[in-house]
């Protein structure tokens, strides 16, 4: 997949937020874009990410557009990963989040959880551009499933497509991403 850095590119299955409930993020003083970016680019780097691709809609004549979400697209140990942001108002506040959120991860690596790392990225592996089964497809439950009937339908399909039961690790893991992205849909609504 490569990322665009304009327009915004948001990551198939990620949930938005909408734009009424995004936040002014008053807390995050004297952030600049320049800031956020720089601050980015360091926490990439000191992950050893590479390649990384900012996308969002932000242009030299709309320095402030009403879509205010951005992605960080970067390669981590060989795979493409996105990291999307669009909680708060401003696109500076935006990037010093995902900024954040890498250095509360390159933290736990250093406090000995390592593999939690790897088991996080893998959420965050970039959505290849082909179409496929939706997460309720792959579930077998309608889209205005509750949560208890999403982990109720995961854990059914759990038996069968584990690799212990005679199933697949590629289809324990579309079934695991597949309830990951369901229930982070159904929470955001």
């Amino acid at each position: 997949m490569s990322a665009r850095a304009h327009p915004l590119q948001w990551p198939k299955g990620w949930p938005k937020t909408e734009l009424n409930k995004r936040e002014a993020g008053n807390h995050f003083k004297n952030v600049t874009l320049a800031s956020a970016l720089n601050g980015l680019k360091d926490e990439v780097r000191r992950l050893d990410g590479k390649n990384v691709v900012l996308s969002s809609n932000y242009t030299l004549g709309n320095e402030s557009p009403k879509e205010s979400g951005v992605v960080a697209y970067f390669e981590y140990n060989g795979s493409q990963v996105a990291i999307p942001c669009d909680r708060w108002k401003r696109i500076e506040i935006n990037v010093r989040a995902i900024a954040l959120a890498i250095e509360a991860m390159r933290g736990m690596e250093r406090w000995g959880a390592k593999h939690m790392i790897a088991a996080m990225f893998s959420g965050f592996t970039a959505l290849p551009e082909k179409t496929g089964p939706s997460c309720w497809d792959v579930l077998g439950i309608s889209s205005d499933a509750t949560e208890d009937q999403i982990l109720n339908a995961y854990r059914s399909k759990a038996k069968k497509a584990h690799p212990d039961q005679g199933g697949s690790s590629e289809a324990f893991n579309a079934l695991s991403q597949a309830k990951d992205i369901a229930l982070a849909t159904r929470r955001s609504s």
